[in-house]
C-alpha cells in the first residue's frame, strides 16, 4: 500500500500576509473590546450572546458580509486553572484561511507557539488532509525559534503516533540518522554481537523480536562545550515479554518507545539553535516480544556497569535497557545526563497523564527544571528519591532486581534502579512520562506527545546559552 506523505510541520504564513484579526478577550478586557467594535459587529456580537468564556469563538463580519475579524475567549486569566496554551485550540475551531492575533491579552509567543502545537495533525494514513487556517507570524517574537520548536514537537509526535509494524527499532534509527544529517552530527549505531558483548541487558530484552535491538549513538557540537546527554527509552512495541500484558495494556504500546521519541525531539531544538554544548544522544531501541529465547522471570543477566539483575518482571523492561545506556553516558562524566522514559504506571496513578514525574537528587537542579518546565508550557512535578525504598530491589541471588515486587513506591523505586546505574553523574534528571494526551486539548492533540522536550530546551538554553 501507497503510504500519503505524512503532514508538513505546522509553520507561520510570511509576514505582511493579509489576514483576519483574531481579537482574544479575558473576562475583564471585554467591555473595552465591545465598544471598540463597529455599531454592527457589536450588534451582531450581542445577538449571538457571545461572552468571554474560555474557548468561546464568534466570527464577525465586516459590512460586505466577509469575515472581519474573530473574537476568543480567555475566560479569567489569573485564574489558577487558566491555560496559557488556550490559543492552541483556535486551529481547530477557525475556518480556513489567513490570521493573525491582535491586541495585548495574551503573550505572543506563547500564544503563537500554541497555535502551531495545536495545528499538527497525524495524516499519515489518511487519504488527504483538510485544509487549515494559517497564523501570521506576530510582530517582535522569534517566528523562527517558534517554528523550530513546534517542527521538533511535530517530528515527535509523528514517531510516537506511527504504529509498530510501520516504527520499529530500525525506522527509529532511520528518525535519528535523518535528524543527525539534518544537522551535521555524527552517529554510530552498535548491534549484534557487540551489543551481546557490550550492552547485555539491551541484548536480553530485544532478542525475542525478530527486529534486531540496537544501540544508537549521536552525538553534536564544539569537544571543548559542555557535555550533555540524553537517553531516551526506545521500547518500539512492549508485550510485556512473558509476564505478558493483557489486551487492553497492549493497545497503546506503540507510545513505548516516547523517551526516544523526546529526547530526539529536543535534540533537535537544541541542534537547530546551535546552543554551544557537546550533545549526545543515547537510544537503546528494541521491542519486547515473545519468542522460545525471550528472557525469563527469575533470570539473572549481566549489565554494562557490571551489576547483575534479577528479573522479577519482563514487563519491566525499560529500565533494563536504560541502565546499559546511563552506564554508558556517566562513563563520560558529563555535566548533565537527562533520560526520558514511558516508565511506570505508577507515576500516572500518581500525577495522572498531563504531569509528568521527574527526580532528581540535585536541589539546584530541580529549581532549574520547575522553572524550565513553567517557561516552557511543559509542566512537570518532582518526586522524592527516597533512598530507604533502595532495599526494595534487594536479590538474594543478584546485585539487584528489576522490580520491588510490591505495590508501593513504584516510580521511585524505578528512579533508584536507573541511579545505580549513573552512581557518577550527581546532575541528572530521570522523566517517567506518559507520552500520550488522552482527548484532545488546546495545544495538544489526541494522541502522541513529546512531554518534556521543550522543557529541557528550555532547560539547556537557560543553562548554556547561545
Amino acid at each position: 500500500m501507497t503510504q500519503p506523505a505524512p503532514d508538513p510541520a505546522p509553520d507561520f504564513l510570511p509576514a505582511g500576509t493579509a489576514a483576519v484579526p483574531i481579537r482574544c478577550v479575558g473576562s475583564t478586557d471585554w467591555p473595552e473590546v465591545e465598544a471598540s467594535l463597529s455599531g454592527p459587529q457589536a450588534a451582531y456580537a450581542r445577538a449571538i450572546d457571545f461572552a468571554p468564556k474560555a474557548g468561546r469563538l464568534a466570527l464577525l463580519p465586516g459590512p460586505d458580509g466577509t469575515l472581519a475579524c474573530a473574537l476568543f475567549g480567555l475566560g479569567d486569566t489569573g485564574a489558577a486553572s487558566y491555560d496559557r496554551l488556550l490559543p492552541g485550540k483556535l486551529p481547530g475551531l477557525l475556518p480556513p484561511g489567513a490570521y493573525r492575533l491582535a491586541g495585548d491579552a495574551v503573550d505572543p509567543a506563547q500564544a503563537a507557539l500554541a497555535w502551531l502545537l495545536g495545528s499538527y495533525r497525524f495524516g499519515r494514513y489518511r487519504s488527504a488532509s483538510a485544509e487549515r487556517p494559517r497564523l501570521v507570524a506576530p510582530d517582535d517574537v522569534d517566528a523562527d525559534e517558534i517554528a523550530r520548536i513546534a517542527g521538533a514537537v511535530a517530528l515527535g509526535r509523528d514517531l510516537v503516533n506511527t504504529p509498530a509494524n510501520d516504527l520499529g527499532p530500525a525506522e527509529i534509527e532511520d528518525a535519528a540518522r535523518a535528524l543527525a544529517a539534518r544537522h551535521g552530527a555524527e552517529i554510530a549505531v552498535i548491534g549484534g554481537e557487540a551489543l551481546a558483548r557490550d550492552f547485555p541487558l539491551v541484548h536480553a530484552v530485544g532478542a525475542a523480536s525478530d527486529r534486531a535491538p540496537r544501540l544508537i549513538d549521536l552525538s553534536w557540537g564544539e569537544a571543548d562545550a559542555p557535555a550533555i546527554v540524553l537517553v531516551g527509552k526506545g521500547v518500539a512495541f512492549d508485550t510485556g515479554g512473558l509476564d505478558i500484558k493483557p489486551a487492553a495494556g497492549m493497545l497503546l504500546m506503540k507510545k513505548d518507545m516516547g523517551g526516544a521519541a523526546a529526547a530526539l525531539a529536543a535534540a533537535d531544538m537544541v541542534m537547530g539553535a546551535r546552543l554551544r554544548l557537546r550533545l549526545r544522544v543515547l537510544i537503546p531501541a528494541v521491542e519486547n516480544a515473545v519468542s522460545g529465547n525471550a528472557f525469563r522471570p527469575g533470570d539473572v543477566l549481566a549489565s554494562r556497569a557490571g551489576l547483575s539483575v534479577e528479573i522479577g518482571n519482563t514487563d519491566a523492561e525499560g529500565r533494563l535497557i536504560l541502565a546499559d545506556a546511563l552506564a554508558l553516558a556517566d562513563a563520560a562524566a558529563p555535566d548533565l545526563i537527562v533520560d526520558f522514559a514511558t516508565l511506570t504506571g505508577a507515576a500516572r496513578v500518581a500525577l495522572g497523564p498531563d504531569l509528568p514525574a521527574f527526580f532528581t537528587e540535585d536541589e539546584a537542579l530541580a529549581l532549574e527544571v520547575a522553572a524550565a518546565g513553567d517557561a516552557a508550557l511543559d509542566p512537570v512535578w518532582r518526586m522524592p528519591l527516597h533512598a530507604p525504598y533502595a532495599s526494595l530491589l534487594d536479590s538474594k541471588v543478584a546485585d539487584l532486581n528489576n522490580v520491588s515486587g510490591g505495590p508501593f513506591a513504584g516510580a521511585i523505586t524505578a528512579a533508584l534502579f536507573l541511579r545505580r546505574f549513573a552512581p557518577e553523574t550527581r546532575a541528572h534528571v530521570h522523566f517517567d512520562l506518559y507520552g500520550w494526551n488522552p482527548s484532545t486539548k488546546p495545544g495538544r492533540p489526541e494522541g502522541g506527545e513529546v512531554q518534556t522536550a521543550r522543557l529541557v530546551y528550555a532547560l539547556l538554553k537557560a543553562r548554556y546559552g547561545q
